[in-house]
């Protein structure tokens, strides 16, 4: 039989015939299976769970590992069974979950779940950087933890979904907790928020003209109130006025004008991101001391120090006092009042980006070719990535990307 001959042109000549060669193709990725670990949420005003346990099926059924701690779902109302009939394993040692590759939660871990915590592990929880202290940076970076923040991890459209998400819940809350306290069980003027016909409708002041406000915008007035809305950035107030589909009172901030619209008004609503360059306070205490018995103050930037100088940080057990005769509620956290409909929208966030962090074939690969995720990370392997946390403590930092680049 005669041999075949060769030809560096990636053909072979059996028996002087012309065939194509085969050709080496690029090894797909491979998947990884992970162990993802859900703890309790030890924090007394924390009642949202990470993954719903229709999430942790789907996890499970592409082959991934879910450890949760004995009722870890209850302030959500999500029982022990409704995660180990989808086939999660439930753990009562907080310690034992802690030895998941991913650990996956909504409170950052305190002091001593760090200590639990391994070398080279994997956080995604929020940061709440103004309640943190060096010595819990330091201690991740000494672990070579590499953590995440979800609320600063981007989607394909560049926008926060989780913040996003929770600003709609805590904009349509707002209005609900306003209108409770107003209400005659909770001592207030036995007013309804809204209006019939006949009846003048409460007046309703929101500051901001965000993600927020504008759902606080569209319950207050689906209820039938009259709104008020100001905000720093006219692009903001017209953007707002194009998503309702609808002209409404808007103004820029004078002070002035806000503090003869609070004479009037029922309700104030701050939703407003505090800055470094816009004033501390946007309603001042004389303001307040203005405005009429009885009326309510809701301030969700409160995790944030608060847009009113009145304003004061309570906890849900404990959440409201009053001040010149205004009803104050400043709790943060608002979306823990209505932790299913909250745990729900995160999970419909964390789902998709497990699913991907597995099919990608594990951290370094997602982070390489997901810059939205990448975003989120603060501290990678140990190496702290998130410039104004370093100024905030003094710690050096190095840029994510140039990172990525090395490895």
């Amino acid at each position: 039989m005669a041999k075949a001959a060769s030809s560096s042109t990636g053909f072979t000549f059996p028996n002087g015939g012309l065939l194509p060669k085969e050709e080496m193709l690029e090894v797909g990725r491979k998947r990884k299976s992970m162990v993802i670990g859900i703890p309790r949420e030890d924090h007394t005003t924390e009642s949202r769970v990470a993954l719903t346990p229709e999430a942790v099926e789907i996890l499970i059924n592409n082959g991934h590992e879910l450890i949760i701690e004995n009722e870890a779902g209850k302030g959500a109302n999500y029982a022990n069974t409704d995660y180990s009939e989808k086939g999660a394993r439930i753990i009562r040692e907080k310690a034992e979950v802690y030895q998941a590759d991913i650990i996956l939660k909504i409170a950052p871990p305190g002091t001593e779940e760090i200590k639990m915590m391994k070398s080279q592990q994997v956080l995604i929880s929020s940061l709440q950087l103004t309640s943190q202290c060096k010595e819990f940076i330091e201690t991740m970076i000494r672990k070579k933890i590499t953590a995440i923040c979800f609320e600063r991890i981007k989607d394909e459209n560049n926008y926060y979904p989780v913040t996003r998400s929770m600003s709609c819940i805590a904009g349509n809350t707002a209005v609900l907790i306003a209108a409770e306290y107003l209400s005659n069980q909770r001592g207030g003027k036995g007013v309804m928020l809204g209006g019939i016909t006949g009846i003048t409708p409460t007046e309703v002041i929101i500051l901001g003209a965000g993600t927020a406000a504008e759902y606080a915008v569209r319950a207050a007035m689906g209820l039938g109130a009259f709104v008020k809305v100001f905000d720093r950035s006219v692009h903001r107030l017209t953007r707002l006025q194009n998503n309702l589909g609808m002209r409404l009172h808007t103004s820029v901030f004078h002070q002035r004008v806000i503090k003869k619209a609070l004479k009037s008004a029922d309700v104030l609503i701050g939703a407003i991101h505090l800055s470094e360059k816009g004033p501390r306070y946007y309603v001042t205490e004389d303001m307040v001391k203005g405005m009429k018995k009885g009326s309510v103050i809701v301030d969700l930037s409160i995790d944030q120090g608060g847009c009113v100088e009145t304003s004061e940080l309570k906890s849900q057990t404990d959440p409201v006092f009053t001040k010149h005769g205004v009803v104050h509620y400043c709790v943060p956290n608002v979306t823990s009042r209505v932790a299913r409909t909250a745990s729900i929208a995160i999970s419909n966030v964390f789902l998709p980006i497990m699913l991907n962090l597995g099919d990608s074939g594990g951290l370094n690969a997602m982070l390489k070719e997901d810059q939205g995720f990448r975003h989120g990370v603060y501290i990678y392997n140990g190496i702290l990535t998130n410039e104004y946390i370093g100024k905030v403590f003094n710690l050096p930092s190095k840029d994510i990307d140039l990172l990525m680049a090395a490895f």
